[in-house]
């Protein structure tokens, strides 16, 4: 899948480690791995704001649409259009909807129709692979 923002591994590196990224964005972002539960910045982080590819700075998700799902992953019920492409992720043996930054390709999480009204959705997402900014002065 080709994306509008295309880098080599080590230029996503030198970028995460300028903006000062979690140690494990990259492997996150570039390699879909997964943060552990309940240890992700973000997860219960509740400030009103937006939140952004750490890869690109694309806008993702407002905080209007983040809610605690106890999953232990910051969840949103809501993605901003056009800002999330769904991959099908037969990854363990079993089918979910891989969510990945429509700019850049970095690997966010997954989303599960297990969310709350009106959409009915839980996109589950990596702290690592998110940058918040508050809308907060």
């Amino acid at each position: 899948m080709n994306f509008p923002i295309q880098k080599t591994e080590a230029e996503w590196q030198a970028l995460l480690q300028a903006k000062g990224a979690e140690p494990g964005a990259l492997q996150v972002t570039r390699h879909a791995a997964t943060e552990r539960p309940f240890t992700g910045k973000y997860n219960q982080q509740w400030t009103d704001g937006s939140y952004h590819c750490i890869c690109c700075g694309a806008t993702l998700f407002s905080a209007h649409t983040k809610f605690d799902a106890g999953c232990g992953w910051p969840s949103f019920s809501q993605a901003l259009p056009g800002a999330i492409t769904e991959v099908m992720d037969h990854s363990l043996g079993r089918v979910r909807v891989e969510t990945v930054c429509s700019q850049c390709g970095a690997h966010l999480g997954h989303v599960f129709e297990d969310g709350p009204a009106p959409t009915g959705l839980r996109y589950c997402m990596n702290s690592a692979a998110l940058d918040f900014t508050s809308s907060q002065p």
